[in-house]
């Protein structure tokens, strides 16, 4: 069973790379009100809340692409629907629409540096829930991120005792949920919904380019 949800996450997720060369410092967001973004995209607003107390080094570098306008003309260019399963504990579907890496027609731009998985800490990857990519290694996020359509607990921390020695634990890193939506979760459904193709190596991508215009902090 974890062999096979492994293999899934890192084929599903995989992709997301450090592409430049960026410094990043560690500091984490200090106390006040927890940061809301907002995204303007071209199929509506979707407005976020972060929790730099359950990830502060994920918040505080997400920030960063947004302040800088990193997102600004970047596309979601990565939507996967599966069907849920009915068998409680034995579904391994996602449901996401991932965005944060690519203008159009798909070309990567240059990240900052990737940053440390904060998932064991962080909450999971439930319905509304804003999350960060990444590759097979888990410390490799670096801009991408996701929007969890349904509750998606394949892409959990989870650590679990081996089947043949329940001494030892085997640790599944998942990924970082570090916020949730507040507005707009009814244009990320829509997303969810629209038609996609293959393009090149990427699978999964909308046929008509969802961008984002603007990302910003709410005043």
């Amino acid at each position: 069973m974890n062999s096979i949800r492994k293999f899934f996450l890192f084929a599903v997720m995989a992709g997301t790379l450090a592409l430049g060369l960026g410094i990043y410092s560690p500091a984490a967001e200090a106390a006040g009100p927890d940061p809301v973004v907002i995204f303007e995209t071209t199929m509506g607003r979707i407005i976020v809340i972060l929790y730099p107390r359950e990830a502060p080094v994920t918040v505080e570098n997400f920030l960063k692409y947004v302040d800088s306008g990193f997102y600004d003309g970047t596309v979601f260019h990565r939507v996967i629907q599966q069907e849920k399963s009915k068998k409680p504990g034995d579904d391994l579907t996602i449901n996401i629409v991932q965005g944060g890496g690519f203008t159009y027609p798909l070309k990567p731009k240059s990240t900052m540096r990737p940053i440390i998985c904060e998932s064991q800490k962080a909450m999971n990857n439930k319905k509304g829930t804003i999350a960060m990519a990444r590759g097979a290694d888990p410390d490799s996020a670096t801009s991408q991120f996701f929007f969890n359509v349904e509750d998606n607990p394949v892409l959990d921390y989870s650590r679990e005792p081996e089947r043949w020695d329940p001494e030892k634990f085997d640790v599944i890193m998942g990924y970082c949920a570090f916020g949730k939506v507040l507005r707009g979760m009814d244009v990320v459904e829509k997303m969810l919904h629209v038609k996609t193709t293959r393009k090149g190596i990427m699978e999964d991508v909308p046929v008509t380019p969802i961008y984002i215009t603007k990302a910003y902090r709410a005043k």
